[in-house]
């Protein structure tokens, strides 16, 4: 596990990335009573949902494994709370950021990374 720091490191690497690929911020580390969102973007008339990760290695699958079933359950259920303020919610989407070892400069990012239905 990844420790505070290190974690508040990876989200801000992510951040940065994103914003280079033409994303704005949104909303940064959002709770709900569900759980939390990373980040929330938007990607032209697109709301994302960006769940970060990183793993130092690959073993028990790395980070894209790391969200596993359970955390997608949660992470849906905390954007559907965030979409509440909207009356009419917009197309929106989830994507993860997965990186590699603190300043190995690995990323990776999966747009749709699962579905939130």
């Amino acid at each position: 596990m990844p420790s505070r720091d290190t974690g508040e490191a990876a989200e801000r690497h992510a951040l940065d990335f994103l914003t280079r690929q033409g994303l704005k911020l949104v909303v940064a580390n959002y709770r709900s009573r569900f759980g939390e969102i990373d980040l929330i973007l938007r990607d032209g008339d697109v709301l994302v949902f960006a769940e970060v990760r990183m793993r130092k290695n690959n073993d028990f699958g790395g980070a894209r494994a790391s969200i596993t079933v359970a955390k997608q359950a949660k992470l849906i259920k905390t954007a559907n709370q965030y979409l509440t303020q909207f009356a009419r919610p917009p197309q929106c989407r989830f994507d993860a950021v997965l990186l590699g070892a603190p300043n190995s400069g690995a990323i990776e990012w999966i747009k749709n990374a699962f579905d939130g239905h």
